[in-house]
């Protein structure tokens, strides 16, 4: 689980949050439970380190606020239109008994021990993501896929993947697909029309008959003994 430190923030207008930034903070306030919403600031370079970590907004955080450890879990984050920079960051507080819906990703693995994909097939990817329903103290980070064994035509659906204790997808009523092995798609080149066919042999056999032509011997012959008179 990743870590990281906040502290409270007494900024009220827009010009005292702007210079919390200019000095390397990321405003922010945690939510959610009985407690009330506490207006933070993070170090931008901490926030920006876990932003580039897979799977951000479904990862719980530990996060000390002046010393008092709580677990947060992302859930939205503005960015600068100009710089891309994170400017602020929501935090939900994790509240044991509570439910919440996420977007967990999915994570392929054994490419290589699938027949399928060796033969040539190729991995068909319906959905990258899950919608799932998660207690707050049991949010899976991934969903992993294994691909071993698999044949060309397997159906991965959602019933494949072991789900975590009281994880339950929002899409109920259904055996929905994850992916699919699919044979490959091969184009061939179109075949020429016979009338093609034969106009193109007709034309090589009747420059072979012009290349090839050569006049008869008499001829030959003929125009040897041929000479111009003599003058006199």
């Amino acid at each position: 689980m990743s870590t990281i430190q906040a502290s409270i923030r007494t900024t009220e207008t827009k010009g005292q949050i702007n210079l919390l930034r200019e000095k390397g903070q990321v405003p922010g306030i945690v939510y959610g439970g009985e407690n009330p919403n506490e207006k933070i600031s993070l170090s931008k370079k901490e926030v920006t380190n876990l932003i580039h970590k897979e799977n951000f907004l479904s990862n719980v955080i530990s996060m000390s606020i002046d010393g008092n450890e709580q677990k947060v879990l992302p859930r939205d984050i503005t960015f600068d239109t100009v710089t891309d920079e994170p400017i602020h960051v929501d935090f939900l507080r994790i509240v044991k008994g509570a439910k919440i819906i996420l977007e967990i990703p999915v994570r392929f693995i054994n490419h290589e021990l699938s027949p399928g994909l060796k033969r040539g097939g190729v991995l068909n990817i319906v959905r990258r993501k899950v919608e799932l329903k998660c207690p707050t103290e049991n949010i899976p980070t991934e969903l992993v896929v294994d691909l071993e064994g698999l044949e060309i035509g397997a159906s991965i659906k959602i019933s494949f993947i072991k789900l975590p204790e009281n994880v339950t997808p929002t899409i109920q009523g259904r055996d929905f697909v994850i992916a699919t092995v699919a044979a490959p798609t091969v184009v061939k080149e179109p075949e020429k029309p016979a009338e093609a066919t034969e106009e193109a042999a007709a034309g090589e056999g009747g420059e072979a008959a012009t290349e090839g032509e050569k006049p008869a011997e008499g001829d030959e012959k003929a125009k040897e003994e041929v000479k111009p008179a003599e003058k006199k």
